[in-house]
C-alpha cells in the first residue's frame, strides 16, 4: 500500500508545484501590466509624450479647465479666466489660480500633468515639473478638441459618448428654432470688451459653435465677410447696425462700460426694437468646453423657444 501511495504523493506534489509556478507567473504578469498602465503615450501635436494613465493632480493654464472637470479628473491649478467663471466657482473653490509664470507655485502643487494653449510661456520649465501638453487654438474643431482631451486623460470613451449626445441635442434644438424664427433669420453674437465692440464667427466660444455649426443658424453677410475666417472682428458703435442680425446675442460683462446700449444707434437696431436681444454673462459664456456648451445650449433653448 505504501509503495502505491508514494508515487501518487510525488505526482500530487509535482502538480502543486506546477500550479504554484503558474500562479506566480500570472501575478508577475499582472504586476507587469499594472506597471505598464501607469503611463500612456499620447500623440500630441508636438509628437508623442508619456503622460499618467490616470492623472490625479492636473494644472490647466488656459482654456481647458471645463474639459478636465467634465471628465471627472481632479484639478489642482487653473488659469484666472476659469477661476472668474461664476459657474465654475463651487467646483474650483479649493483649486489654486496660476499662470504660466508661476513656476514656484506650480512646483508646490505637485502636478502630474500640465495642459495649456501652445502660446503659453516657460514650456521648457513646465515640462521639467510634469508632462506638459499644449494645443493650438482652432487647429481642430471644438468637439475634436474635447475628444483629444479625452484621449490625453485616458477617457476617450466618455468624451465620445458626450459628443454624440450633445450633437443630437443641439441639432434637434436647431431644427425647432429654425422652424420658429424662419430658415433665413440671422443671428449675431457680440461682446463689449475694453471699450471695443466685437462680433464673432463660428468658432470663438460665446455659443457661436452651437448657433452656427450645430443649429445651422445664419450669420449676417457682413459678419460672414469679416469675422468668419479670423474668428472675431472689432467694430465701432456706428457700424454695429450693419453687423446686427435679426437676433442679437450679447455676451455681456457686468464690470465693463456697457453705455453703448443707451445710445440711439443701438436702440434703433431692428433686433433691439423687436425685443430679439438675449444677454448672457460673458464670464459664463467665453469658452466652448462641455460644461459651458451644455449651459449655452440650455440658454438658447430657453430664449429662442421659451422652454
Amino acid at each position: 500500500m505504501k509503495k502505491i501511495l508514494i508515487p501518487i504523493m510525488l505526482l500530487f506534489l509535482l502538480i502543486m508545484s506546477a500550479c504554484s509556478g503558474k500562479t506566480t507567473e500570472t501575478k508577475n504578469s499582472s504586476a507587469s501590466k499594472e506597471k505598464e498602465a501607469e503611463t500612456i503615450t499620447y500623440q500630441s501635436e508636438n509628437g508623442p509624450i508619456e503622460v499618467p494613465a490616470h492623472p490625479k493632480r492636473v494644472v490647466v493654464l488656459s482654456s481647458f479647465a471645463g474639459h478636465v472637470m467634465a471628465l471627472g479628473v481632479n484639478l489642482v491649478g487653473v488659469d484666472s479666466w476659469s477661476k472668474m467663471n461664476p459657474r465654475f466657482q463651487d467646483k474650483l473653490k479649493d483649486v489654486a489660480e496660476v499662470s504660466d509664470e508661476d513656476i514656484e507655485k506650480i512646483i508646490e502643487l505637485k502636478p502630474d500633468l500640465i495642459i495649456g494653449l501652445s502660446n503659453i510661456k516657460n514650456i521648457d520649465k513646465l515640462s521639467k515639473i510634469a508632462p506638459t501638453v499644449t494645443y493650438t487654438y482652432g487647429k481642430v474643431d471644438y468637439l475634436t478638441q474635447f475628444l483629444e482631451i479625452g484621449k490625453l486623460l485616458n477617457k476617450e470613451k466618455e468624451a465620445k459618448a458626450w459628443i454624440d449626445d450633445f450633437k443630437k441635442r443641439a441639432q434637434k434644438a436647431g431644427e425647432e428654432i429654425r422652424a420658429k424664427i424662419g430658415e433665413n433669420a440671422t443671428v449675431s453674437v457680440i461682446e463689449n470688451f475694453d471699450k471695443q465692440i466685437y462680433v464673432f464667427g463660428n468658432n470663438w466660444g460665446r455659443g457661436t459653435e452651437i448657433l452656427y455649426q450645430e443649429m445651422k443658424l445664419k450669420m449676417p453677410k457682413k459678419v460672414e465677410e469679416t469675422a468668419l475666417k479670423p474668428g472675431y472682428y472689432a467694430l465701432s458703435l456706428e457700424a454695429l447696425p450693419q453687423f446686427a442680425g435679426d437676433y442679437l446675442i450679447i455676451s455681456k460683462n457686468p464690470d465693463t462700460d456697457n453705455s453703448f446700449q443707451e445710445t440711439e444707434t443701438y436702440k434703433n437696431i431692428p433686433a433691439v426694437k423687436n425685443n430679439h436681444v438675449f444677454e448672457a454673462d460673458a464670464r459664463e459664456f467665453y469658452f466652448n468646453d462641455p460644461l459651458t456648451l451644455d449651459y449655452q445650449l440650455d440658454f438658447f433653448i430657453k430664449h429662442f423657444l421659451g422652454k
